[in-house]
């Protein structure tokens, strides 16, 4: 057999950048500063100049980025969250978490993405609790139709948060997400388009207040030390990792750029033989992912195993029906119809930067020699 081919690599980008990943760490480790210093002040600098944004504000990780971001707001108990089941279940977990109740919507079909008409009609019906905010999930690397879901928003007087865990480096209408909503959260978990070594998270945003009011709530409610002014909470992102994201971020238009051109290879070599992803018109695709999507999906994912080639269900079990949530979770009165069909057909083929062609190549083989068996 040949070698296996990894649905993603993540030594392959500390290689990339070892000498000056070890520097970073090496630096840090000499200063004797470890946490909420200079480095991380440097990459929240750093990350919102990237992003389009006049504030980053980092944190432990994506899922505490969220709960930041809907606290920020003053999104609390009482308070109607509407979101999506078809994600990583950290976007609901952050929406409790914060004390508000989440109320779930369909997704389109085409971009597995928030789909606004149906977010209209949950708003419109909502009895859980007071509409305060919308968290749109960016999902895959595939921006939501944000231009519909803010349209919505200004009618009903909610917030905006962006999702980006997936999204770094996606453009809606040639802005960057993360950048045009009223608060944005990142994950900088390692398998993300830009990965710590370790977890990591940050909040975006060009409201200056809404950025004090995050910094403030990462550390206690800290305004100075030892004196909560808000009732916060310990999410920090530490020197170590801040110094390590600043070297990756260095590398990260050039990481995209190559996910893209691999995504345009898959595209090309595949069409016509499965269904390949669909990107909405006006946006750029990041490609965190590359999903694909069978009525056959757990066939398909066999026969690439027997292959060697690693792939992933994104997401197997939508939120609503894990038993953690099931039964419990309010949801749109037109139902999950496509969230429940899309986790039957997802897949995941291996994406990350350091594939070569012929990687790619020899993947989409295996896909084309499967559909014609």
């Amino acid at each position: 057999m040949s070698n296996p081919i990894a649905m993603v690599d993540l030594r392959a980008g500390y290689l990339a950048q070892r000498d000056e990943v070890n520097a970073a760490v090496k630096r840090v480790l000499e200063s004797g500063w470890y946490i909420l210093g200079r480095e991380c002040e440097n990459f929240e600098r750093d990350f919102a100049h990237w992003s389009g944004t006049s504030h980053a504000i980092g944190v432990g990780n994506g899922t505490d980025a969220i709960v930041v971001a809907l606290k920020a707001l003053g999104v609390g108990p009482g308070d109607c969250v509407f979101t999506v089941s078809h994600t990583a279940v950290a976007t609901v977990a952050a929406i409790e978490l914060a004390g508000a109740t989440p109320v779930l919507v369909d997704i389109d079909p085409e971009t597995f993405t928030l789909d606004p008409q149906k977010l209209e009609h949950a708003v419109a019906a909502c009895s859980a609790g007071k509409p305060r905010a919308v968290i749109a999930v960016h999902l895959y690397g595939q921006p939501c139709d944000l231009a519909a879901i803010q349209a919505v928003c200004r009618r009903h007087g909610l917030f905006l948060v962006e999702d980006c865990a997936q999204a770094h480096g996606a453009l809606a209408d040639g802005r960057k997400v993360g950048s045009l909503g009223d608060i944005a959260s990142f994950s900088f978990y390692p398998t993300k388009n830009l990965g710590a070594f370790g977890d990591g998270g940050a909040v975006t945003t060009n409201n200056p207040a809404l950025a004090e009011r995050a910094a403030q709530l990462r550390q206690y409610g800290w305004k100075e030390r030892y004196l909560s002014d808000l009732t916060g909470m310990n999410s920090r992102l530490d020197e170590i990792q801040a110094a390590m994201l600043a070297v990756r971020l260095t590398r990260l238009d050039v990481e995209i750029a190559r996910r893209r051109d691999i995504a345009a290879r898959y595209d090309s070599l595949l069409a016509g033989a499965v269904q390949t992803p669909k990107v909405r018109k006006g946006v750029t695709h990041a490609y965190h992912l590359y999903v694909l999507r069978s009525a056959r999906r757990d066939e398909l994912a066999a026969a690439l195993k027997q292959a060697g080639i690693g792939t992933g269900i994104h997401y197997p079990v939508p939120v609503h029906q894990q038993n953690a949530y099931a039964g419990r979770i309010a949801m749109a009165a037109s139902g999950l119809g496509e969230t429940e069909r899309a986790s039957r057909e997802v897949l995941s083929l291996p994406m990350h930067a350091f594939l070569s062609d012929q990687d790619v190549e020899r993947v989409a083989q295996h896909v084309l020699h499967w559909t014609r068996a």
